[in-house]
């Protein structure tokens, strides 16, 4: 491996001279930085992280908490599209990432316990148990943490507008001559639920559009076989809607299995959206109606908040950040 001495004996200078032109110090002429960094390159020189660490008295390392209900884990397109853009974009500024658990070393400890032994300098929250005390301890904590999907007093936010985005869904299968509209939401108490939820009774009222209670089901996100069960309570109504939506893209597929068990059509017997945007929703037939959420820019957005809190504490505010979703209409809204 390259060493600094080796950088200092090749371009005649000592390793304290070195070490200033690779650490960026203004100390020393730009002659001879530029020399150095040159030599460095074409020696294939690569910094030592632990060496890095003790010098800078940093690790460069962000953890990730993931802890996923539905059992898909990385699996789930949303939340691996979020992942892999954050994993880009902290990649490109010199950081690693790690993910935390609260059990190694054979014994049972916290997340910020680990992320104390790890040494981690900041912490993207993309899925997890909100409520749960190590959760909280966490975003409590004096570490700088982003979460995504929701709202916390001491931790910037990064959400898609689901308020909007179930907003528009509603004005377009309304648009199409649909008046009787039920809609399958996922987990009650999720900021997500709350916020498509409140964006489906405001595009109603804004509509003069009623909505019968028995019209709202729950089931839980990602889950087949629950919003199988609540389609199949839908449409044994006497006055049945023309039109069912879904938590998501995939729990859709549980409905869609039922209505074709009825021996009924999509969109001629019933018409039916989703949410997310999957690849897969694109691939069915006939394509589905739903809302693409932009997990680029939601990743994107996750990485930069973060190490810019991290980087420049002192000018870093918590706020919330409202990523845009897109509405793709598809063919699963038919036209009354």
């Amino acid at each position: 491996m390259v060493s600094l001495k080796t950088i200092a004996e090749t371009c005649g200078v000592s390793t304290a001279t070195v070490s200033k032109a690779l650490n960026g110090q203004k100390d020393i002429g730009e002659e001879t930085r530029s020399r150095i960094k040159k030599a460095a390159e074409e020696l294939g020189y690569f910094p030592n992280a632990a060496a890095r660490a003790l010098k800078t008295r940093r690790s460069y390392t962000v953890g990730v908490l993931f802890e996923e209900e539905a059992g898909r884990g990385l699996t789930h397109e949303y939340f691996s599209g979020v992942l892999d853009e954050f994993k880009k974009n902290v990649e490109k500024r010199g950081y690693d990432i790690t993910f935390l658990n609260t059990f190694f070393e054979n014994r049972r400890t916290s997340y910020y316990e680990h992320c104390r032994y790890r040494d981690l300098e900041g912490v993207v929250i993309v899925c997890a148990d909100f409520a749960e005390k190590d959760v909280a301890e966490l975003m409590n904590s004096d570490l700088p943490v982003v979460t995504i999907d929701y709202v916390h007093p001491n931790c910037t936010a990064v959400c898609s507008n689901n308020i909007k985005g179930m907003e528009d869904l509603v004005k377009y299968i309304y648009e199409l001559g649909h008046r009787k509209i039920a809609y399958i939401h996922g987990q009650e108490g999720s900021l997500v639920t709350r916020e498509r939820l409140t964006g489906f009774y405001r595009a109603a009222e804004k509509l003069g559009l009623e909505i019968k209670d028995e019209y709202i089901l729950t089931a839980d996100y990602l889950t087949a076989s629950g919003a199988a069960e609540r389609t199949r309570e839908l449409l044994g109504l006497k006055d049945a809607p023309t039109c069912i939506l879904y938590p998501d893209d995939i729990s859709l597929i549980g409905g869609r299995n039922v209505i074709t068990e009825m021996g009924l059509s999509i969109p001629e017997d019933i018409s039916v959206a989703g949410y997310d945007g999957t690849r897969i929703s694109q691939m069915l037939h006939p394509r589905l109606t739903t809302i693409r959420q932009n997990t680029e820019q939601i990743g994107k957005e996750a990485a930069e908040q973060l190490i810019r809190a991290i980087e420049k504490p002192r000018s870093t505010a918590v706020e919330k950040i409202t990523i845009e979703g897109v509405l793709i209409p598809g063919q699963s809204v038919g036209s009354l």
